[in-house]
C-alpha cells in the first residue's frame, strides 16, 4: 500500500514509525512532515495541512491508497470530506464528527444531553454576560475557549480577579483568535488526570492503553499550559474497575451519542479524564491522536496499525482485539527555552545518531527541519519527544532521561519531573 500522513509533529512521526512496522505499507508519504519523518517517508514540506486542494492533488500524483489525517485543524475544517469526495480512502472523522473537539460547547451539551459524566458548566457568547455570571461563581473556575487553540485555550482561575482577566484574554483580547468567540466556564475538578485514546468505527469503540500527560511548562506543574511537556503510559491510577466504568458510562455512550446525532465518528477519540472522588468525568474530547500520548501508546501496540485503520474505516472494529506490550513507556519533550510564549529557533540539533540501533529508545521529531547545509535544526517550540520503554514505569523514565541527555541544541529546555506521579503510587 501507499499511505499519505497529514501533519508534521511528534504525533505524526510516531504514526509514521508504526506504519513503517506494518507489513502492508510499501511507500509512505507525509505532508508537510519534518526532518525526523523524512528519514522514513517522502515528505513534501511546501504543502500546508490546510491546503486541501494541494493535498488532494498530491495524493492523486502519488496514487496513494490511504490518507491518514492526524491534526485537529484539517479534521475540523473538513479535509476528510474533501478527500473522500475525490475518491480517497481516509482515516479520520468527517467535519460533522470532528466538531466533538472543534467546539467545546457542542461536546459539553452532548454530554449533558446523553448523561455522560462531566463537570458542571455554562456557555457564553458575550463577554459582559460571562463577567456578570462570574460575580457569584465558585472559585477556582476553569475557562475554555470554545474552538481549537493548539491545546492552550484553557485557563485555570483561582480568584475572581483572575477569572475576569481570563474572560478579557479569551473573549475580548482574542489571545486564542476566533476560538474565543464563545467561552465555556466549567466547574474545577480535582483528582488524577488520565488520557485514554480509543479507536472508533462509528459504532464500536476499542480503548487503547492509558497515559498521563504533563501540560504545564515548568517543573512542579508551574507556568503556562503547553501542548504537552511529557507523558507516561500506562497510568497506574487507571484500574480495571475504572476502565470498566468508563467503557460503560463514557466511551460507548459517546460513540452512540454521536451516531444518534447523525455525526457518526470514525477514527480516534481522545478521552481526557479526571478521576474524581465521585468517579471518572470527562474533561475534554479530542477527535484524533493526542500529542505526546501517541508516542508512549503506539510504541507499545502489538497490532499492525493498518489492520486497525482498515477496521475503523470499514466498520469491522468488533473483529479486532487490541494488544499492547506488557511494558511501560515515558516521553520527555525537549523544547525551545521560552516555549510556549516566545523562543528562538534554527539551532542545530546534535546527538541524534545515538538512537540508531538501540531497542526501546525512540526520538520523535516535533519541531525540526533541514537547513541549507543539510543540518537538522530546531523549527518549533516542542522540538523532540525522547521516548523510552522499560519493564516498569521507573525503568522507562530512567531510560528516557538518560536518552534526553544524548541530544543537544543551543536553547534546549525540558521538565525534570515527568512521571513524578509514578513515585506516589
Amino acid at each position: 500500500m501507499k499511505v499519505l500522513i497529514i501533519g508534521g509533529g511528534g504525533r505524526e512521526h510516531a504514526i509514521a514509525v508504526s506504519m513503517r512496522r506494518s507489513g502492508r505499507v510499501d511507500e509512505l508519504y507525509c505532508v508537510p512532515g519534518n526532518a525526523g519523518i523524512a528519514q522514513i517517508a517522502q515528505c513534501e514540506p511546501s504543502i500546508g495541512v490546510m491546503e486541501f486542494d494541494r493535498i488532494a492533488a498530491y495524493a492523486k500524483e502519488k496514487k496513494v491508497d490511504l490518507v491518514f489525517v492526524a491534526p485537529d485543524d484539517p479534521l475540523a475544517g473538513g479535509l476528510t470530506d474533501v478527500l473522500e469526495a475525490e475518491g480517497f480512502r481516509v482515516f479520520g472523522p468527517s467535519k460533522r464528527a470532528a466538531v466533538l473537539e472543534g467546539s467545546k460547547a457542542f461536546s459539553k451539551d452532548l454530554m449533558k444531553k446523553y448523561h455522560i459524566p462531566t463537570a458542571a458548566y455554562e456557555v457564553f457568547h458575550d463577554a459582559d454576560a460571562a463577567l456578570a455570571w462570574l460575580e457569584n461563581a465558585p472559585m477556582p473556575i476553569v475557562l475554555k475557549a470554545d474552538g481549537l487553540a493548539l491545546g492552550k485555550g484553557v485557563l485555570i482561575c483561582n480568584t475572581l480577579e483572575e477569572a475576569r482577566a481570563g474572560v478579557r484574554e479569551i473573549m475580548q483580547e482574542k489571545h486564542f483568535g476566533d476560538a474565543g468567540n464563545v467561552l465555556v466556564a466549567e466547574e474545577f475538578l480535582t483528582g488524577r488526570e488520565v488520557s485514554v485514546l480509543a479507536f472508533v468505527d462509528g459504532k464500536t469503540v476499542k480503548p487503547m492503553t492509558s497515559a498521563q500527560d504533563h501540560k504545564r511548562a515548568g517543573d512542579g506543574d508551574t507556568g503556562p499550559n503547553t501542548g504537552g511537556m511529557g507523558c507516561f503510559s500506562p497510568s497506574p491510577f487507571y484500574t480495571e474497575e475504572i476502565d470498566a466504568y468508563c467503557r460503560e458510562h463514557i466511551y460507548q455512550p459517546t460513540v452512540d451519542a454521536m451516531a444518534a446525532e447523525g455525526r457518526m465518528f470514525k477514527g480516534v477519540i481522545f478521552f481526557g479524564l479526571m478521576l474524581t472522588a465521585e468517579g471518572p468525568k470527562v474533561l475534554e474530547y479530542n477527535a484524533r491522536f493526542g500529542d505526546p500520548e501517541t508516542q508512549v501508546v503506539l510504541c507499545r501496540m502489538k497490532n499492525d496499525i493498518m489492520d486497525v485503520v482498515d477496521a475503523c474505516i470499514d466498520g469491522t472494529l468488533d473483529k479486532i482485539e487490541l494488544q499492547f506490550e506488557d511494558m511501560a513507556a515515558v516521553c520527555v519533550v525537549l523544547a525551545s527555552e521560552g516555549y510556549p510564549v516566545s523562543y528562538e529557533k534554527g539551532f542545530e540539533i546534535t546527538g541524534l545518531q545515538e538512537f540508531e540501533g538501540k531497542d526501546n529508545y525512540y526520538c520523535f521529531h516535533a519541531g525540526s527541519r533541514f537547513d541549507d547545509q543539510g543540518h537538522i535544526v530546531t523549527s518549533g517550540g516542542r522540538v523532540l519527544g525522547v521516548t523510552a520503554r522499560g519493564s516498569t514505569l521507573k525503568e522507562a523514565r530512567g531510560k528516557a532521561y538518560e536518552a534526553a541527555g544524548w541530544v543537544t541544541f543551543a536553547n534546549k529546555y525540558m521538565r525534570h519531573d515527568i512521571g513524578k506521579a509514578i513515585d506516589e503510587v
